[in-house]
């Protein structure tokens, strides 16, 4: 085999986690070659351009925000492990965001940056719960979600024996699930634990240019680190003898060697490249996946008075129903997503308004539609996504938000798994994690979602901790 065609270390997909683990092993003199299937990075969140406009994809907000000098969170550990000045991310806060429970939205938590806020709201809608509230806080800000061998348990037990009010329950659910779990109904706590420090004691922030600053850090490291990149080269196989991954087979038919091998790409698509496993012996794809709307505006999302939310998470039913529904779409529940409403500082705002909002999909629904019919699918299911979150906002006619429109846009599960792989078009990867990052290859390892970190700080430590964990600590 030419030496050439030989790295130290094989990265499986350009997404946050790929990216951040080639960093880390270039920083170390790993020779390091990450291989992306399609032409663009950030696997998950990404963007694209149509029209002459940027669309990002996937990120809302980026979480763990902290405010500088705040130590000892995964947002310095994370700014430390890959030699990144906090300022090149240029993130601005969120000014303020709502869970929003009831037909209207009649139940509603606040929340800001400031975690007392949140606190407030709580003991102001909730004040028989405030204390068994602050005792779950209290375990959450102890409890240890970063341990690689930690025992799961169910969070829905551990807050159901802090609280018993079904409503508080599912609002605080309702964030942390949309934003990050993989399983249905319930979460694993120490994932509940993650996603509840990302959004609620730490924060929201945005750069201003959206997610492709973050990634143009990301590959300006990664360059300047040494770290080599090929793009539109997929890999279609893993070549495993005795135990180990022998080689990789990118889509082309080349073969590349390499000492290690890590996946981003999830655990069952990774499973996949290493051939078929026994019967019995599969890894379940999640089933969770969503829509997301795209509306982009003539003026200022404020300007229509629609206020300075900046994430608001619906829900409409008398409890939260977080599972792959039975219809193409779930319009019962979802996540507003408003841009413009970050604080980017004096004389700074995004050229035009930005409204988005995310629902639980149905990927069987989508998947096997005639083209003709998807595209009839995605107008008619666009308007009553739209419909649907806009109870939870100030009033507005539809004549006056259809005047305010300037361009729209539609990804549905069929989108993700065209552009990510993903099974079954699932964002958050499979219910079941990988802590320690393990697959049948004793020197192939998974990061990313199924990893088991979450959101995009989660999922570049998870690229990290993995690179640190199975390969610069043992060399």
């Amino acid at each position: 085999m030419n030496t050439r065609s030989h790295y130290d270390v094989a990265i499986i997909g350009a997404g946050m986690s790929g990216l951040a683990a080639g960093i880390r092993l270039a920083h170390f003199g790993k020779k390091v070659c990450i291989f992306e299937r399609h032409n663009a990075v950030g696997g998950l969140n990404s963007f694209y351009s149509l029209e002459g406009r940027k669309f990002d994809v996937g990120l809302h907000a980026l979480t763990n925000f902290v405010r500088p000098g705040v130590k000892g969170t995964p947002l310095t550990k994370l700014l430390r492990q890959l030699r990144i000045d906090r300022d090149e991310f240029a993130l601005c806060e969120q000014k303020q965001s709502r869970v929003a429970f009831g037909p209207a939205g009649e139940t509603s938590l606040r929340f800001t940056n400031d975690f007392a806020v949140f606190e407030s709201e709580v003991a102001r809608q909730f004040p028989t719960q405030i204390d068994g509230f602050r005792r779950l806080v209290e375990r959450i800000k102890t409890y240890d979600d970063v341990s690689l061998e930690i025992a799961p348990i169910s969070a829905r037990s551990v807050v159901r024996g802090c609280l018993n009010d079904p409503l508080l329950e599912d609002m605080l659910f309702c964030p942390v699930m949309y934003y990050g779990s993989a399983q249905e109904h319930d979460m694993e706590f120490g994932q509940f634990v993650i996603m509840f420090k990302a959004l609620f004691l730490e924060g929201f922030a945005r750069p201003l240019e959206g997610v492709r600053v973050i990634l143009r850090v990301l590959l300006e490291k990664y360059r300047q680190a040494g770290g080599e990149r090929r793009m539109k080269c997929g890999v279609r196989k893993i070549i495993g003898r005795a135990g180990r991954a022998d080689a990789i087979v990118l889509d082309t038919g080349e073969e590349i060697q390499a000492t290690h091998v890590i996946s981003s790409i999830g655990a069952p698509e990774t499973e996949r490249l290493v051939g078929v496993p026994p019967a019995g012996t599969e890894l379940a794809a999640g089933r969770l996946t969503f829509v997301e709307t795209i509306s982009i505006l003539n003026q200022q999302p404020a300007a229509l008075g629609w206020g300075s939310d900046t994430i608001v998470f619906f829900n409409d039913s008398p409890r939260f129903d977080y599972a792959c529904p039975s219809a193409p779409v779930d319009l019962r529940s979802g996540v507003i997503c408003i841009p413009n409403n970050f604080d980017y500082g004096p004389n700074q705002a995004l050229p035009e308004g930005i409204f988005r909002v995310t629902c639980l999909a149905r990927y069987d629904r989508w998947a096997a539609l005639p083209d003709d019919v998807y595209h009839n699918e995605k107008s008619r299911w666009y308007a009553d996504v739209q419909r649907s979150a806009r109870r939870f906002l100030p009033a507005l006619s539809d004549g006056t938000l259809s005047s305010a429109t300037v361009a729209t846009d539609m990804f549905t599960p069929r989108t993700i798994t065209k552009f990510t792989g993903h099974i079954g078009g699932a964002i958050y990867g499979a219910p079941v994690k990988h802590r320690q990052g393990r697959t049948p290859l004793e020197n192939v390892y998974l990061c990313g979602t199924d990893q088991g970190f979450l959101g995009i700080i989660g999922a570049m430590l998870s690229g990290i901790s993995m690179a640190n964990y199975h390969i610069l600590q043992k060399s």
